[in-house]
Order: C-alpha cells, then sequence, then structure tokens
C-alpha cells in the first residue's frame, strides 16, 4: 500500500506534518510529543493491536517512514525553523487560490464557521481519535485533517497574516509583561534558545512490555521464552537494567552462573539499585560460600557454575 497522500496542503508538494500527527497547527510541543507518544506504541510492530499481519507490517512502516520524520520535524531545532518557513510560504500560496477545491464535510463546514478557530480545533481533536484506529482509515484522516489545515491557514492568512505556532520547541520562558514585545521582535539567537527535549524513546516502553511478558514465563518456569524476551529488550535498550537483571535470573535457575553474573553486572552497571540483580548477586555469593564449606551437595556447585555433574 501506498503511503502517499494527496489532498488539503499535500497538494502544493508539502508534507503536512500537523495532520500526520493529527495535532492543529497552532499546538505546543508538549502537546506534539504526548501525540506522538500514542501514535508510535499503537504503530509499531510488538504493540501493535491489528490483527492480519500485513497490516501490522504496514503499520510498522508507515511509522518509521512517515510518523518518524514528521515528528523529527518539530524535535530538531533545525528542521522545525525549516518547516515553519515552509508552512508560512504555503500559507500565502493558499491564499492566492482563486478558488479552493475542499471535499471533507468537516472542511467545508469550517470554511463557513463563524468562530471557525474553535471549531477547527475541534475538528482536529474529533478526527485523531480514529486516525491510527485501522490501516483503511490512517491515510483518508491524514487527508481530512489537512484539509482542515488549509481553510484554518486560508481564514488565518486573510486576517492579516498567519500566526501560527506550529509546534515550536519550548523556548526560554519571558516574563510576562514583555510578551507582547518578544512575540513582535525578532526571532531569539541560538545563544539563548533552549535546546529542544530529545524525542520520546519509544524503546523505552517496548523493553517494558518485553519485560512484562518475560517475568510471565519465568513464573510459569518457562525460561527459554523469557530469555528471548529479554534478548529484544536489550536490543532496543542495551542499558535497560531490569531486563539484564531479569536475564541474570533467568540464567541462575537454568544453572548457568556465568551467563548471570555477566548479566547482573551489565544490570547493576546501568542501575546499582536493580533489586533483581541485588538478589542474583545475593545467591551467587551464598552458593560460593557453601561450596567453600562443603555444605552443598557433591556437584551442585560445579554444575551451577558451568561444570558437569559427576
Amino acid at each position: 500500500m501506498s503511503f502517499e497522500m494527496t489532498k488539503g496542503l499535500f497538494k502544493y508538494d508539502f508534507t503536512d506534518q500537523h495532520a500526520i500527527l493529527g495535532v492543529p497547527l497552532d499546538a505546543e510541543y508538549k502537546d506534539i510529543r504526548k501525540r506522538y507518544t500514542t501514535i508510535a506504541p499503537r504503530l509499531h510492530s510488538d504493540t501493535c493491536s491489528f490483527e492480519s499481519q500485513a497490516d501490522k507490517d504496514w503499520a510498522n512502516k508507515f511509522l518509521s517512514k512517515v510518523v518518524n520524520p514528521a515528528y523529527s520535524k518539530f524535535s530538531k531545532e533545525s528542521d522545525h525553523k525549516e518547516y515553519k518557513l515552509l508552512l508560512a510560504a504555503i500559507a500565502k500560496r493558499v491564499a492566492k487560490e482563486p478558488k479552493m477545491q475542499i471535499e471533507s464535510e468537516a472542511a467545508k463546514q469550517l470554511a463557513t464557521a463563524q468562530n471557525w478557530e474553535e471549531a477547527y480545533k475541534t475538528a482536529v481533536s474529533k478526527l485523531a481519535l480514529k486516525q491510527y484506529e485501522s490501516v483503511e482509515e490512517t491515510q483518508e484522516v491524514i487527508n481530512q485533517i489537512s484539509e482542515l489545515n488549509m481553510v484554518y491557514l486560508l481564514r488565518k492568512e486573510r486576517l492579516g497574516g498567519v500566526g501560527v505556532a506550529a509546534g515550536s520547541p519550548p523556548k526560554a520562558a519571558t516574563p510576562t509583561s514583555t510578551a507582547k514585545t518578544a512575540a513582535a521582535a525578532t526571532p531569539a539567537t541560538p545563544a539563548t534558545a533552549t535546546p529542544a527535549p530529545p524525542a520520546p524513546k519509544v524503546q523505552d516502553s517496548l523493553a517494558e512490555a518485553s519485560c512484562r511478558r518475560a517475568q510471565g514465563f519465568m513464573d510459569s518456569k518457562s525460561y527459554a521464552k523469557a530469555i528471548l524476551e529479554l534478548k529484544e529488550a536489550v536490543k532496543r535498550d542495551p542499558k535497560h537494567s531490569k531486563a539484564h537483571a531479569l536475564l541474570a535470573m533467568c540464567y541462575l535457575e537454568q544453572n548457568q552462573a556465568t551467563m548471570a553474573k555477566l548479566e547482573m553486572n551489565k544490570a547493576l552497571a546501568s542501575n546499582p539499585e536493580e533489586p533483581t540483580a541485588l538478589d542474583v548477586k545475593k545467591k551467587l555469593e551464598q552458593a560460593s560460600a557453601k561450596a567453600k564449606k562443603g555444605d552443598e551437595k557433591p556437584g551442585f556447585f560445579a554444575s551451577l557454575f558451568g561444570g558437569k555433574k559427576k
């Protein structure tokens, strides 16, 4: 299936990142970030709720090829500045259209609405609720939101200027008394701008999900399955202390002390207070102490630490 969108602002050879993320053009960066953290797990192959494998594959590709690049336009300052300039140019181009062609009912209503700014936000929010509920609806909803954005820009431009925040990353705070002056002034220089927060790590939530599934396998003593889940978790996040700690416990339960110690050390390197890793460390130390005293049954310590039972 193609990822091409053709309506609204997309008609102007412009990629409408706001429409892709399902947020209004004046959305704050924190709201864009929150929206992204809602969309990403919904589309990722490990957490996607779509039933067929084909739909899951489509969703995962749409996430990597469309949604992630859209979010990067807001999370990276240089990309965001370029995007704002393009959006302003598109607004002027839209305003010069002799007759705007719109197809969706929501956009037609917005074109004649009296309280159009409020109507615009309400319409975008309503469409966003179903935007990523199914493969069939996703691109059509994006097209409809982009048509709303097109009408919004037209009405805003005809009032004397776009004035769209376009999801700017948070800047250094300015006193309330000087807010209007700051808005009319030239943009802040790089020296005074606060760096954009890093993009949220979808890997974090996915690694946690793998840990939860692995814990379920461990509870039923299915350690081989648990290990597979946990290896996926540390692949996504190599410094995930809980995943390494659970791996250590799995290896310990399977009498693979060398591997248990290795994973335990990785867990404690990331989080010295990781409880499961500390538990593994305590058990290894106890086993070592018993072996030295000769309290353990013959062959136990040897098998625990990789030797062969006699």
